[in-house]
């Protein structure tokens, strides 16, 4: 898998030792807002520090550019919660970010 291009939106995060890239394509947003409700709240959510877990692993599972053969939702949220809150933030933020400014 090649790395994340910032140019594209593009954010990575490392979970069970191994980059996975996040892609906020109109598709993936649409995915995660069927689950989660409007965007604009989700956006809201956090940054009022409510954003669930599993709504942060919700948004990450609809914008994965590619699924490694064999990763679950559920392992995703394990290797997030594993490899802590501080880690994924960075991508959590620029996700946020191709939500409100688009590219």
């Amino acid at each position: 898998m090649s790395a994340a291009n910032p140019a594209r939106g593009e954010a990575a995060i490392r979970v069970a030792g191994e980059m996975l890239v996040l892609r906020p394509t109109f598709a993936a947003l649409v995915a995660a807002e069927q689950e989660l409700g409007p965007l604009f709240a989700l956006v809201e959510r956090a940054a009022s520090g409510g954003l669930a877990l599993g709504e942060m692993v919700a948004l990450f599972w609809h914008c994965l550019r590619e699924r490694p053969e064999g990763l679950t939702r559920d392992a995703l949220g394990e290797g997030v919660a594993a490899g802590g809150l501080a880690a994924t933030t960075p991508a959590l933020k620029a996700l946020l970010g191709q939500i409100l400014g688009g590219r």
